[in-house]
């Protein structure tokens, strides 16, 4: 069988080809270049990390917010008293007496001289919120 120089398309199945091809197949078709792709990868790397960041302070901010949440309850639960059963949704006032223990109390801070801490309420998970005033 007689040896057929690389620039033709040729088999014996499809015999000439070239029209099918992806490509040019002669010597002045024009040269396939690779594009450069450095550009849009460091465009790309610089967006993915700012969305990683992004996701990283917003998983930063939830967990120090369910720190709070959690410090709020362990103090509310163990060490205030009160000799009530609170209600879901009612505002209560949490206050310290002079011998720094904690109550809670349904009065508001406006209406007497006791030192005021904060405000919370039960929601429908039994877990204390934080209210502002």
């Amino acid at each position: 069988m007689k040896k057929i120089p690389d620039l033709v398309v040729w088999n014996k199945e499809q015999g000439y080809y070239a029209s099918k091809l992806p490509y040019g197949s002669n010597l002045s078709a024009p040269s396939i270049k690779m594009e450069n792709v450095e550009g849009w990868k460091i465009s790309k790397i610089n967006e993915i990390n700012k969305n990683f960041k992004q996701q990283y302070e917003e998983l930063i901010q939830t967990a120090e917010k369910l720190k709070k949440e959690f410090e709020i309850n362990e103090l509310l639960y163990t060490k205030v008293n009160f000799n009530f059963q609170p209600i879901q949704g009612q505002v209560y006032h949490l206050y310290s007496k002079n011998d720094e223990s904690l109550f809670l109390s349904i009065i508001e801070p406006s209406s007497w001289n006791m030192k005021y801490i904060g405000s919370y309420k039960i929601d429908s998970s039994n877990k204390w919120i934080e209210v502002i005033l």
